[in-house]
């Protein structure tokens, strides 16, 4: 069977393990020629203090932990033509080297998966300036740069696929403050770029991953002990279940970002997907409001507003969903 991406090169951000690795891989087995990136070599544990993380938890993160220069290995190993460049993605010059680097090692570049991110968790409260700008400046300006460098080669060629990785937590998440707003704004910028680079034929679609990383491994084993802490009681069963199969082989997500990428997918463009490595694939639809009221010739007064916005605007069943417990 011929591989739909022979003779496509790819840049993979945030590919030295975990879910960046997992589609790094599954692109190169289709033929793409990758360019795999994280920071700086070995960088995949540092930013982790072992006395902060459980014993068994840390033993399975260093078990999926890697770099940009070991995935680039596997992938020739495995057949693939790969090259690995070391630098932060949220920094201008980098982005810009790491877009002229695929071009000066395989002649074009025809795909970007920005995939690079920070993890933690924060409250509104808790959060600090520091942990802000971990969870929002690889994933949200270092998507940006490397698109703003990219896509002009991109037009030139008459074709792009632009995949930016989001999460689920973009439609909130209570202790999460930062991702999720880093994570939303994927969402915006997607959107705005299908938009603005459709007549090119570049597409550009967000997707929401599931599937093992030490990230993952280390944050929701926080979560689930934090949850406990907090609210006093264990995760469903079931749920953690669901979790687990859902956050397998990162491969597994390899194949719908490949079909993306593809010449057939080329009326894909400004869609937002949950990805899981069980084989899961979930579309989002686009927001558009539920309801309207409106007043000509005055001021509304605020007690107009008080029955129209119960009765007519949210309806007297509304109940805010801040209010449902998210566990």
């Amino acid at each position: 069977m011929a591989k739909k991406l022979k003779g496509k090169v790819a840049i993979v951000t945030g590919s030295g393990q975990g879910i960046g690795r997992g589609i790094a891989v599954y692109l190169a087995c289709e033929g793409a020629k990758v360019i795999t990136n994280n920071r700086k070599p070995g960088s995949g544990s540092l930013d982790k203090k072992k006395e902060n993380i459980p014993e068994d938890v840390w033993k399975k993160m260093l078990e999926q932990v890697g770099d940009a220069g070991s995935t680039a290995e596997l992938i020739k190993a495995e057949g693939g033509e790969a090259a690995p460049f070391y630098g932060d993605v949220s920094d201008w010059a980098t982005a810009e080297n790491m877009v002229n680097f695929a071009i000066d090692t395989f002649g074009r570049i025809d795909i970007i998966v920005n995939n690079a991110s920070g993890m933690g968790t924060g409250s509104v409260v808790s959060t600090d300036e520091a942990l802000w700008e971990l969870l929002t400046k690889a994933k949200l300006k270092g998507s940006f740069n490397l698109m703003h460098f990219a896509v002009p080669h991109m037009i030139e060629q008459g074709f792009g696929r632009i995949l930016n990785t989001s999460s689920e937590a973009w439609t909130g998440m209570p202790g999460n403050i930062a991702y999720c707003a880093a994570n939303a704004g994927i969402v915006g910028m997607t959107w705005a770029a299908a938009r603005e680079l459709y007549r090119f034929g570049i597409t550009v679609n967000a997707f929401c991953p599931q599937g093992a990383s030490p990230a993952h491994t280390v944050e929701f084993a926080k979560m689930v002990r934090d949850a406990k802490e907090t609210g006093g009681k264990e995760f469903d069963p079931k749920i953690l279940k669901m979790v687990e199969e859902n956050h397998g082989d990162p491969v597994g997500i390899g194949p719908a970002i490949a079909y993306l990428c593809t010449e057939e997918a080329s009326y894909i463009t400004g869609r937002v997907f949950a990805i899981y490595a069980s084989g899961i694939i979930k579309h989002y639809s686009d927001p558009a409001y539920a309801s309207e009221i409106s007043k000509k010739g005055a001021l509304w007064t605020l007690d107009e507003l008080n029955v129209a916005f119960r009765e007519k605007l949210l309806g007297n069943n509304y109940v805010s969903p801040a209010s449902v417990s998210s566990w």
